[in-house]
Protein backbone atom coordinates (compact mmCIF):
# COMPACT_ATOMS: atom_id res chain seq x y z
CA UNK A 1 0.00 0.00 0.00
CA UNK A 2 2.80 2.73 1.06
CA UNK A 3 5.58 2.36 -1.17
CA UNK A 4 8.01 4.21 0.91
CA UNK A 5 7.75 3.00 4.72
CA UNK A 6 8.36 6.03 6.93
CA UNK A 7 10.22 5.64 10.81
CA UNK A 8 8.36 6.93 13.36
CA UNK A 9 10.73 9.79 13.99
CA UNK A 10 9.85 10.93 10.43
CA UNK A 11 5.94 10.99 10.74
CA UNK A 12 6.09 11.94 14.08
CA UNK A 13 8.19 15.15 12.90
CA UNK A 14 6.17 15.50 9.70
CA UNK A 15 2.43 16.11 11.80
CA UNK A 16 4.42 17.52 14.94
CA UNK A 17 3.13 21.14 13.31
CA UNK A 18 -0.64 19.83 14.31
CA UNK A 19 1.05 19.33 17.78
CA UNK A 20 2.35 22.98 18.16
CA UNK A 21 -0.86 24.56 17.08
CA UNK A 22 -2.99 22.19 19.17
CA UNK A 23 -0.98 23.46 21.97
CA UNK A 24 -0.84 26.57 21.47
CA UNK A 25 -4.24 27.58 20.70
CA UNK A 26 -6.53 24.98 22.56
CA UNK A 27 -4.42 24.04 25.26
CA UNK A 28 -3.07 27.91 26.27
CA UNK A 29 -6.60 28.71 25.58
CA UNK A 30 -8.45 25.93 28.17
CA UNK A 31 -5.13 26.70 30.54
CA UNK A 32 -5.45 30.32 31.21
CA UNK A 33 -9.76 29.91 30.16
CA UNK A 34 -9.93 32.17 27.63
CA UNK A 35 -10.09 31.85 23.59
CA UNK A 36 -9.70 35.26 22.79
CA UNK A 37 -6.41 35.75 24.74
CA UNK A 38 -4.29 34.11 22.00
CA UNK A 39 -5.63 34.46 18.40
CA UNK A 40 -5.93 31.49 15.85
CA UNK A 41 -3.64 33.13 13.53
CA UNK A 42 -0.74 34.03 15.82
CA UNK A 43 -1.28 29.93 16.87
CA UNK A 44 -1.21 28.51 13.18
CA UNK A 45 2.07 31.30 12.27
CA UNK A 46 3.72 29.33 15.19
CA UNK A 47 2.79 25.85 13.91
CA UNK A 48 3.68 27.14 10.09
CA UNK A 49 7.16 28.55 11.30
CA UNK A 50 7.79 25.48 12.95
CA UNK A 51 6.45 23.70 9.62
CA UNK A 52 9.24 25.33 7.62
CA UNK A 53 12.07 24.79 10.07
CA UNK A 54 11.24 20.71 10.41
CA UNK A 55 10.86 20.48 6.36
CA UNK A 56 14.55 19.44 5.98
CA UNK A 57 16.26 18.20 2.74
CA UNK A 58 14.69 21.27 0.35
CA UNK A 59 16.20 24.91 0.56
CA UNK A 60 14.11 27.78 2.57
CA UNK A 61 13.29 29.69 -0.76
CA UNK A 62 11.39 26.00 -1.68
CA UNK A 63 9.61 25.65 1.59
CA UNK A 64 8.14 28.83 1.31
CA UNK A 65 7.43 28.01 -2.41
CA UNK A 66 5.66 24.87 -1.31
CA UNK A 67 3.50 26.64 1.86
CA UNK A 68 2.48 29.73 -0.96
CA UNK A 69 1.23 26.82 -3.50
CA UNK A 70 -1.31 25.04 -1.01
CA UNK A 71 -2.15 28.77 0.54
CA UNK A 72 -2.98 30.16 -3.12
CA UNK A 73 -4.80 26.40 -4.73
CA UNK A 74 -7.61 26.74 -6.23
CA UNK A 75 -10.06 25.59 -3.30
CA UNK A 76 -8.73 27.58 -1.05
CA UNK A 77 -8.99 30.52 -3.25
CA UNK A 78 -12.49 29.41 -3.77
CA UNK A 79 -13.29 29.40 -0.38
CA UNK A 80 -11.78 33.17 -0.08
CA UNK A 81 -14.36 34.01 -2.32
CA UNK A 82 -17.01 33.00 -0.42
CA UNK A 83 -15.82 34.51 2.81
CA UNK A 84 -15.22 38.04 0.76
CA UNK A 85 -19.08 37.09 -0.75
CA UNK A 86 -20.41 36.38 2.48
CA UNK A 87 -18.89 39.49 4.03
CA UNK A 88 -20.47 41.88 1.77
CA UNK A 89 -23.86 40.43 1.77
CA UNK A 90 -24.31 39.82 5.51
CA UNK A 91 -22.94 43.42 6.38
CA UNK A 92 -25.13 45.19 3.80
CA UNK A 93 -28.16 42.88 4.39
CA UNK A 94 -28.25 43.81 8.44
CA UNK A 95 -27.06 47.66 7.95
CA UNK A 96 -30.54 47.74 5.42
CA UNK A 97 -32.57 46.08 7.88
CA UNK A 98 -32.95 42.69 5.97
CA UNK A 99 -31.90 40.75 8.54
CA UNK A 100 -33.76 42.14 11.50
CA UNK A 101 -37.13 41.82 9.42
CA UNK A 102 -36.43 38.30 8.37
CA UNK A 103 -35.86 37.57 12.18
CA UNK A 104 -39.17 39.55 13.30
CA UNK A 105 -41.10 37.75 10.81
CA UNK A 106 -39.78 34.72 12.01
CA UNK A 107 -40.67 35.11 15.58
CA UNK A 108 -43.79 37.00 15.00
CA UNK A 109 -45.22 33.94 13.56
CA UNK A 110 -43.38 30.79 15.58
CA UNK A 111 -43.59 30.54 19.18
CA UNK A 112 -40.52 31.34 21.31
CA UNK A 113 -39.80 27.95 22.84
CA UNK A 114 -39.72 26.68 18.97
CA UNK A 115 -37.52 28.55 18.16
CA UNK A 116 -33.97 26.96 18.23
CA UNK A 117 -35.47 23.31 17.06
CA UNK A 118 -37.06 25.32 14.13
CA UNK A 119 -33.92 26.87 13.63
CA UNK A 120 -32.51 23.20 13.15
CA UNK A 121 -34.56 21.99 11.24
CA UNK A 122 -34.73 24.65 8.69
CA UNK A 123 -30.81 24.24 8.51
CA UNK A 124 -31.30 20.25 8.19
CA UNK A 125 -34.01 20.97 5.51
CA UNK A 126 -31.07 23.69 3.70
CA UNK A 127 -28.26 21.72 3.89
CA UNK A 128 -30.07 18.49 2.84
CA UNK A 129 -31.47 20.11 -0.17
CA UNK A 130 -28.37 22.06 -1.19
CA UNK A 131 -26.19 19.85 0.16
CA UNK A 132 -23.34 21.47 1.23
CA UNK A 133 -22.99 23.15 4.65
CA UNK A 134 -21.15 26.44 3.86
CA UNK A 135 -24.26 27.31 1.83
CA UNK A 136 -26.53 26.46 4.60
CA UNK A 137 -23.98 28.82 6.95
CA UNK A 138 -24.17 31.56 4.78
CA UNK A 139 -27.79 31.55 4.58
CA UNK A 140 -28.85 31.24 8.36
CA UNK A 141 -25.93 32.60 10.54
CA UNK A 142 -27.02 35.95 10.35
CA UNK A 143 -30.56 35.35 11.27
CA UNK A 144 -29.05 33.14 14.07
CA UNK A 145 -27.56 36.40 15.24
CA UNK A 146 -30.26 38.34 15.16
CA UNK A 147 -32.30 35.48 16.64
CA UNK A 148 -29.95 35.31 19.84
CA UNK A 149 -29.64 39.02 20.14
CA UNK A 150 -33.57 39.57 19.78
CA UNK A 151 -33.96 36.11 22.64
CA UNK A 152 -31.12 37.44 24.73
CA UNK A 153 -29.87 34.16 24.14
CA UNK A 154 -26.06 32.88 23.69
CA UNK A 155 -25.10 33.79 20.19
CA UNK A 156 -22.44 30.67 20.11
CA UNK A 157 -25.16 28.26 21.34
CA UNK A 158 -27.42 29.38 18.10
CA UNK A 159 -24.45 29.04 15.41
CA UNK A 160 -23.90 26.26 16.92
CA UNK A 161 -27.34 25.27 16.31
CA UNK A 162 -26.74 25.89 12.43
CA UNK A 163 -23.88 24.30 12.51
CA UNK A 164 -25.21 20.82 14.01
CA UNK A 165 -27.92 21.14 11.07
CA UNK A 166 -25.59 22.13 8.21
CA UNK A 167 -23.58 18.92 8.56
CA UNK A 168 -26.98 17.06 8.61
CA UNK A 169 -27.56 17.89 4.82
CA UNK A 170 -23.67 17.56 4.57
CA UNK A 171 -23.39 14.09 5.32
CA UNK A 172 -26.95 12.70 3.89
CA UNK A 173 -27.72 15.10 0.85
CA UNK A 174 -27.46 13.39 -2.40
CA UNK A 175 -25.72 15.94 -3.90
CA UNK A 176 -23.30 16.19 -1.38
CA UNK A 177 -19.97 16.60 -2.31
CA UNK A 178 -18.76 14.22 0.47
CA UNK A 179 -21.64 11.29 -0.27
CA UNK A 180 -19.85 11.42 -4.30
CA UNK A 181 -16.58 10.98 -3.06
CA UNK A 182 -17.74 8.41 -0.22
CA UNK A 183 -19.96 6.47 -3.02
CA UNK A 184 -17.19 6.52 -5.82
CA UNK A 185 -14.73 5.07 -3.93
CA UNK A 186 -16.06 2.57 -2.12
CA UNK A 187 -17.84 1.14 -4.86
CA UNK A 188 -21.42 1.84 -3.78
CA UNK A 189 -24.78 3.61 -4.84
CA UNK A 190 -25.66 6.74 -3.44
CA UNK A 191 -28.92 4.92 -2.17
CA UNK A 192 -27.18 2.21 -0.58
CA UNK A 193 -25.21 4.49 1.40
CA UNK A 194 -28.16 6.45 2.28
CA UNK A 195 -29.83 3.91 3.49
CA UNK A 196 -26.82 2.63 5.81
CA UNK A 197 -26.66 6.72 6.90
CA UNK A 198 -30.35 7.12 8.07
CA UNK A 199 -29.81 4.84 11.09
CA UNK A 200 -27.12 6.54 12.23
CA UNK A 201 -27.68 10.65 11.17
CA UNK A 202 -31.67 10.35 11.75
CA UNK A 203 -31.20 9.01 15.59
CA UNK A 204 -28.72 11.82 16.24
CA UNK A 205 -30.67 14.45 14.82
CA UNK A 206 -33.75 13.17 16.74
CA UNK A 207 -31.95 13.27 20.05
CA UNK A 208 -30.43 16.47 19.20
CA UNK A 209 -33.56 18.07 18.27
CA UNK A 210 -34.95 16.47 21.93
CA UNK A 211 -32.24 18.58 23.61
CA UNK A 212 -33.29 21.98 21.82
CA UNK A 213 -37.08 21.59 22.52
CA UNK A 214 -35.89 21.47 25.70
CA UNK A 215 -33.42 24.17 25.93
CA UNK A 216 -36.30 26.26 23.75
CA UNK A 217 -38.58 26.32 26.54
CA UNK A 218 -36.14 28.49 28.36
CA UNK A 219 -35.83 31.13 25.73
CA UNK A 220 -37.12 34.17 27.40
CA UNK A 221 -40.35 35.91 26.33
CA UNK A 222 -39.30 38.64 23.89
CA UNK A 223 -41.73 41.28 22.10
CA UNK A 224 -41.52 41.48 18.70
CA UNK A 225 -42.08 45.14 17.23
CA UNK A 226 -44.47 45.24 14.15
CA UNK A 227 -43.04 47.98 12.63
CA UNK A 228 -40.83 46.55 10.21
CA UNK A 229 -40.66 46.09 6.20
CA UNK A 230 -41.61 42.68 5.24
CA UNK A 231 -40.13 43.60 1.56
CA UNK A 232 -36.87 43.88 3.31
CA UNK A 233 -37.16 39.64 3.59
CA UNK A 234 -36.80 39.08 -0.20
CA UNK A 235 -32.81 39.47 -0.24
CA UNK A 236 -33.47 36.24 2.64
CA UNK A 237 -35.93 34.31 0.12
CA UNK A 238 -33.54 34.86 -2.57
CA UNK A 239 -30.76 33.44 -0.88
CA UNK A 240 -32.42 30.68 0.43
CA UNK A 241 -34.71 29.43 -2.96
CA UNK A 242 -31.60 29.70 -4.81
CA UNK A 243 -29.66 27.64 -2.49
CA UNK A 244 -32.49 25.21 -2.66
CA UNK A 245 -32.48 25.32 -6.39
CA UNK A 246 -28.90 24.04 -6.06
CA UNK A 247 -27.33 27.29 -7.44
CA UNK A 248 -23.54 27.66 -7.22
CA UNK A 249 -22.78 29.62 -3.93
CA UNK A 250 -20.85 32.28 -5.05
CA UNK A 251 -23.71 32.79 -7.63
CA UNK A 252 -26.39 32.80 -4.48
CA UNK A 253 -24.10 35.17 -2.87
CA UNK A 254 -23.74 37.56 -5.91
CA UNK A 255 -27.81 37.58 -6.02
CA UNK A 256 -28.42 38.53 -3.02
CA UNK A 257 -26.09 41.37 -2.93
CA UNK A 258 -27.61 42.26 -6.32
CA UNK A 259 -31.04 42.16 -4.67
CA UNK A 260 -30.23 44.51 -1.53
CA UNK A 261 -28.38 47.17 -3.68
CA UNK A 262 -31.76 47.29 -5.83
CA UNK A 263 -33.65 47.31 -2.32
CA UNK A 264 -32.11 49.72 -0.60
CA UNK A 265 -31.73 52.42 -3.39
CA UNK A 266 -35.37 51.74 -3.70
CA UNK A 267 -35.57 52.33 0.46
CA UNK A 268 -33.68 55.68 -0.47
CA UNK A 269 -30.07 54.53 0.32
CA UNK A 270 -27.39 56.30 -1.31
CA UNK A 271 -25.05 53.97 -3.58
CA UNK A 272 -21.99 55.18 -1.79
CA UNK A 273 -23.33 53.97 1.68
CA UNK A 274 -24.59 50.22 0.65
CA UNK A 275 -20.82 50.49 -1.19
CA UNK A 276 -19.79 51.45 2.04
CA UNK A 277 -21.70 48.60 3.80
CA UNK A 278 -20.25 46.14 1.80
CA UNK A 279 -16.91 47.63 2.01
CA UNK A 280 -17.18 47.43 6.50
CA UNK A 281 -18.05 43.58 5.65
CA UNK A 282 -15.72 42.23 3.25
CA UNK A 283 -12.94 44.06 5.89
CA UNK A 284 -14.20 42.14 8.67
CA UNK A 285 -13.45 38.61 7.07
CA UNK A 286 -9.84 39.72 6.85
CA UNK A 287 -8.78 37.74 9.66
CA UNK A 288 -11.03 35.11 8.56
CA UNK A 289 -9.20 35.04 5.34
CA UNK A 290 -5.41 35.16 6.90
CA UNK A 291 -6.54 32.23 9.21
CA UNK A 292 -7.81 29.69 6.02
CA UNK A 293 -4.17 30.70 3.81
CA UNK A 294 -2.36 29.86 7.14
CA UNK A 295 -4.04 26.62 7.58
CA UNK A 296 -3.93 25.88 4.32
CA UNK A 297 -0.29 25.93 3.88
CA UNK A 298 0.56 24.26 7.02
CA UNK A 299 -1.21 21.52 6.23
CA UNK A 300 0.10 21.53 2.88
CA UNK A 301 3.78 21.37 4.44
CA UNK A 302 2.47 18.51 6.63
CA UNK A 303 1.21 16.84 3.66
CA UNK A 304 4.24 17.14 1.59
CA UNK A 305 6.76 16.00 5.04
CA UNK A 306 4.31 12.61 4.68
CA UNK A 307 2.62 13.18 7.72
CA UNK A 308 -0.66 12.13 6.28
CA UNK A 309 0.92 8.85 5.06
CA UNK A 310 2.49 8.15 8.44
CA UNK A 311 -1.01 8.51 9.75
CA UNK A 312 -2.53 6.05 7.22
CA UNK A 313 0.60 3.45 7.41
CA UNK A 314 0.47 3.80 11.41
CA UNK A 315 -3.29 3.23 11.55
CA UNK A 316 -3.78 0.22 8.66
CA UNK A 317 -1.17 -1.64 10.83
CA UNK A 318 -3.62 -2.55 13.81
CA UNK A 319 -6.15 -4.06 12.59
CA UNK A 320 -8.47 -6.88 13.82
CA UNK A 321 -11.93 -8.20 12.98
CA UNK A 322 -14.61 -6.62 11.67
CA UNK A 323 -15.36 -4.28 14.41
CA UNK A 324 -11.45 -3.18 14.37
CA UNK A 325 -11.50 -2.80 10.64
CA UNK A 326 -14.46 -0.78 10.66
CA UNK A 327 -12.83 1.34 13.89
CA UNK A 328 -10.00 1.81 11.54
CA UNK A 329 -11.62 3.06 8.46
CA UNK A 330 -13.11 5.40 10.94
CA UNK A 331 -10.63 6.67 12.37
CA UNK A 332 -8.05 6.97 9.30
CA UNK A 333 -10.70 9.34 7.91
CA UNK A 334 -11.02 11.26 10.85
CA UNK A 335 -7.50 11.61 11.53
CA UNK A 336 -6.59 12.72 7.84
CA UNK A 337 -9.47 15.47 8.34
CA UNK A 338 -7.88 16.57 11.11
CA UNK A 339 -5.00 17.30 9.01
CA UNK A 340 -5.87 18.64 6.22
CA UNK A 341 -9.22 20.48 7.42
CA UNK A 342 -11.05 19.52 4.22
CA UNK A 343 -13.69 16.73 4.51
CA UNK A 344 -13.85 15.88 1.06
CA UNK A 345 -9.91 15.40 0.34
CA UNK A 346 -10.09 13.35 3.83
CA UNK A 347 -12.25 11.45 2.10
CA UNK A 348 -10.63 10.56 -1.17
CA UNK A 349 -6.91 10.38 0.56
CA UNK A 350 -8.18 7.21 2.72
CA UNK A 351 -10.69 5.81 -0.03
CA UNK A 352 -8.50 3.31 -1.87
CA UNK A 353 -7.11 2.31 1.38
CA UNK A 354 -10.46 2.42 2.83
CA UNK A 355 -11.56 -0.11 -0.01
CA UNK A 356 -8.82 -2.58 0.66
CA UNK A 357 -9.78 -2.88 4.22
CA UNK A 358 -13.26 -3.35 3.92
CA UNK A 359 -12.85 -5.99 0.93
CA UNK A 360 -10.67 -7.64 3.50
CA UNK A 361 -12.64 -8.09 6.51
CA UNK A 362 -15.88 -8.46 4.57
CA UNK A 363 -17.31 -4.63 5.40
CA UNK A 364 -20.14 -4.00 2.89
CA UNK A 365 -19.22 -0.77 0.26
CA UNK A 366 -22.48 1.03 1.81
CA UNK A 367 -21.04 0.60 5.57
CA UNK A 368 -17.58 1.84 4.61
CA UNK A 369 -18.84 4.62 2.25
CA UNK A 370 -21.26 5.72 5.74
CA UNK A 371 -18.22 5.71 7.58
CA UNK A 372 -16.30 7.56 5.53
CA UNK A 373 -18.66 9.85 5.33
CA UNK A 374 -19.83 10.30 9.05
CA UNK A 375 -16.46 10.38 10.56
CA UNK A 376 -15.77 12.82 8.46
CA UNK A 377 -17.95 15.52 8.54
CA UNK A 378 -18.14 14.74 12.61
CA UNK A 379 -14.54 15.89 12.68
CA UNK A 380 -14.71 19.06 10.40
CA UNK A 381 -17.66 20.24 12.44
CA UNK A 382 -15.28 19.74 15.55
CA UNK A 383 -12.12 21.98 14.54
CA UNK A 384 -12.38 25.37 15.09
CA UNK A 385 -10.50 25.52 11.69
CA UNK A 386 -12.58 23.99 9.43
CA UNK A 387 -14.24 26.37 7.07
CA UNK A 388 -17.46 26.11 8.31
CA UNK A 389 -16.65 26.77 11.82
CA UNK A 390 -14.70 29.55 10.46
CA UNK A 391 -17.14 31.27 8.30
CA UNK A 392 -20.08 30.88 10.82
CA UNK A 393 -17.87 32.30 13.68
CA UNK A 394 -16.46 35.08 11.31
CA UNK A 395 -20.13 36.20 10.34
CA UNK A 396 -21.13 36.34 14.24
CA UNK A 397 -17.84 38.07 15.36
CA UNK A 398 -17.00 35.26 18.00
CA UNK A 399 -14.51 32.94 18.54
CA UNK A 400 -14.36 30.04 16.70
CA UNK A 401 -13.93 28.09 19.61
CA UNK A 402 -16.85 29.48 21.19
CA UNK A 403 -19.47 27.23 19.61
CA UNK A 404 -17.38 24.18 19.95
CA UNK A 405 -19.24 23.43 23.79
CA UNK A 406 -22.82 23.50 21.52
CA UNK A 407 -22.34 21.31 19.10
CA UNK A 408 -24.55 18.40 19.97
CA UNK A 409 -25.10 16.77 16.55
CA UNK A 410 -21.51 15.47 16.25
CA UNK A 411 -21.29 14.42 19.78
CA UNK A 412 -24.58 12.18 18.99
CA UNK A 413 -23.44 10.95 15.75
CA UNK A 414 -20.18 9.86 17.90
CA UNK A 415 -22.38 7.59 19.88
CA UNK A 416 -24.36 5.90 16.92
CA UNK A 417 -21.14 5.26 14.96
CA UNK A 418 -19.93 3.32 17.94
CA UNK A 419 -23.23 1.61 18.40
CA UNK A 420 -23.14 0.71 14.75
CA UNK A 421 -19.65 -0.84 14.56
CA UNK A 422 -20.60 -2.74 17.81
CA UNK A 423 -23.90 -3.79 16.26
CA UNK A 424 -23.02 -5.91 13.74
CA UNK A 425 -25.57 -6.08 10.49
CA UNK A 426 -26.08 -8.49 8.17
CA UNK A 427 -23.57 -7.74 5.09
CA UNK A 428 -26.05 -6.36 1.82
Amino acid sequence: MFTDTISTRRGLLAISPIIVFLFFYLAVSLIIGDFYKMPMSVALLIASAWAVVISKGKPLTKRIEIFSRQAGSSNVMYMVWIFILAGAFATLAKETGSVEATVGLTLKYLPEQFIVPGLFVASCFISLSIGTSVGTVVALTPLAVEMAQMETGSIPFFVAVVLGGAFFGDNLSFISDTTIAATRTQGCNMSDKFKANVWITVPAAIVTLMLYVVFGYQVNEVHISDEFNPWLVLPYLVIIGCAVAGVNVTLVLSLGIAASLILGLILGYPMLDLFSFMGTGIDGMGQLIIVTLLAAGLLGLIKEAGGIDYILQTLSRHIHGSRGAQAAIALLVSVVNLCTANNTVAILTVGSLSKSISEKYDISPRKAASLLDTCSCITQSLIPYGAQTLLATGLAGISPADPWRYLYYPWALIVMVGISIIIKRKRR
